[in-house]
């Protein structure tokens, strides 16, 4: 381990548990670990759940919505 990397993680040591979760996730995803699921803040959970059972019955948007959509991000 380099010398930068043990102070990073000492500093990282001294912040709360969530925070070294989330640090620890991120850390994770940027090598390349796919074996953590994605955290959902709690305030999203309902619209994510509505989402997938949206996909899971086949409920997508269509073309014409797709576009309508991103057209609201055109200057």
């Amino acid at each position: 381990m380099t010398k930068l990397l043990d102070k990073a993680l000492e500093a990282v040591r001294r912040l709360p548990q969530d925070t070294q979760d989330e640090i620890a996730r991120t850390m994770l995803e940027l090598v390349g670990n796919e074996d953590l699921p994605e955290a959902v803040d709690s305030a999203h959970l309902p619209a994510v759940l509505e989402g997938l059972a949206q996909a899971k019955r086949g409920d997508f948007a269509s073309e014409a919505e797709v576009e309508a959509a991103f057209r609201r991000f055109d200057p």
